[in-house]
């Protein structure tokens, strides 16, 4: 499964749309207490955060990439897209420890390889 934080419904239905029709099963995550729920119960692959939310965004990808003490690392990977201008986000994306950070037009333009791939699936 797919988790993803979306700022607006336009990026909610355009990712969930493009995992739909990939086959991918995808959801949505509000908050740090919805990302923890769908961790215990779902084998998650990938969190996609959208950095037009930044804090929670960080919030998000720290959780899953520095967990507490004593507690194992989900095999999570984390993207994250952001606006081109954005630059301080985008390296704080990268600081709190996402693996991948691309600039929303990049998103958008290969959202399904990126989503099979994140998948685990090639094209």
């Amino acid at each position: 499964m797919i988790l993803y934080l979306a700022s607006d419904l336009l990026w909610a239905t355009r990712i969930k749309a493009t995992a739909e029709d990939l086959g991918l099963p995808a959801r949505p995550v509000r908050n740090l207490d919805m990302l923890k729920a769908r961790l215990a119960d779902s084998p998650v692959k990938a969190l996609i955060c959208d950095l037009e939310s930044p804090d929670l965004s960080l919030e998000l990808i720290r959780y899953v990439k520095r967990p507490a003490e004593g507690q194992a690392p989900p095999a999570v990977r984390v993207l994250c897209f952001g606006p081109h201008v954005a630059k301080d986000t985008l390296q704080a994306a990268r600081d709190a420890g996402a693996d991948e950070v691309l600039t929303r037009g990049a998103f958008d333009h290969h959202l399904p390889e990126v989503l099979l791939t994140l998948a685990g699936r090639s094209g």
